[in-house]
């Protein structure tokens, strides 16, 4: 999709954003959350990141808001400085015209630039496909160079159904040893990092 711009979301984005999330709340299983946050806690939820990690919005030309990508921590231990989780919504409409991946590469080189070495993604998969969830993100992430490494069985259980969850994993740069200390976000831009607007 041409005629786009990603850049770093704010707090106001929260509502906007909110809107592709929903209906991943509302009607599928990829989202195992049972309800849509209020917009106070979604833009709170990008507060608490952006003093850490990337969270990226895009949207077109005439503003409106296509989907978002962010990353959170693994674990919360210092060991774990330079691993990070990653979570995608497109909105429903725009999907399969290449956002998600754009989305992801931009991710991807803010957080190596930061010093993250790992990305790791938890994504909902079906025992069996049905109306609520598809094997489509276990496939989107294997395109984007993710691979699974584990599987937890029945973990999720919404619409009446049990849900698996795989946790997915795609290095992005060398584990130098010591490793380069991490850098947060607000640090990285305060020294010249990320042309992100």
């Amino acid at each position: 999709m041409r005629d786009v711009r990603i850049r770093l979301a704010t707090r106001a984005d929260a509502e906007r954003m909110r809107t592709v999330y929903a209906p991943y709340v509302q009607d599928t299983a990829i989202s195992f959350e049972y309800d849509v946050p209020s917009a106070e806690e979604f833009g709170l939820r990008v507060e608490r990141t952006l003093r850490r990690y990337p969270w990226l919005l895009v949207e077109d030309e005439g503003g409106d808001c296509l989907g978002y990508a962010y990353a959170s921590p693994l674990i919360d231990r210092r060991a774990y400085d330079w691993v990070c989780e990653v979570s995608l919504y497109v909105r429903q409409d725009v999907r399969g015209r290449g956002l998600g991946r754009r989305l992801y590469s931009e991710l991807a080189d803010v957080l190596a630039s930061q010093g993250v070495v790992t990305l790791y993604a938890c994504v909902a998969v079906p025992r069996e496909e049905d109306d609520r969830l598809t094997e489509a993100s276990l496939r989107f992430h294997e395109r984007v160079g993710f691979r699974v490494i584990g599987r937890f069985e029945r973990s999720g259980f919404k619409f009446g159904t049990w849900y698996d969850m795989v946790w997915m994993e795609r290095g992005i740069q060398e584990h130098p040893r010591p490793p380069r200390p991490f850098v947060p976000l607000p640090e990285l831009r305060a020294c010249g990092g990320p042309a992100l607007s």
